[in-house]
């Protein structure tokens, strides 16, 4: 039977996913960069990004440039952790399947 164990749900999603590895790669990314990166909607976005933020994996910043909002997401070190813990599952896992 193959062990799940550090798999983490919240990254099942694709935009999730998407997100947090955008974050992992730069440290942060403005909310215009992900959505055009992502091709997601301003809505779409926004909902994954507060799960992301209401669990403590991702933080938001919000700024006016120009009169304009501006919304930078940063990873946290709690998300850098959960999110590094869940890629080495999913290698391991991988692993297991490529040899068994």
């Amino acid at each position: 039977m193959v062990s799940l164990d550090g798999i983490n749900k919240a990254f099942e999603n694709r935009v999730r996913l998407g997100i947090m590895s955008v974050l992992m790669a730069n440290g942060s990314a403005d909310f215009v960069t992900l959505k055009s990166l992502l091709n997601l909607s301003d809505g779409n976005l926004a909902s994954h990004a507060r799960n992301l933020e209401d669990l403590g994996y991702v933080a938001s910043e919000k700024t006016f440039m120009n009169r304009k909002p501006n919304t930078t997401f940063h990873i946290t070190d709690l998300g850098r952790t959960a999110f590094s813990d869940h890629i080495s599952a999913l290698e391991k896992l991988l692993k297991i399947q490529l040899n068994g």
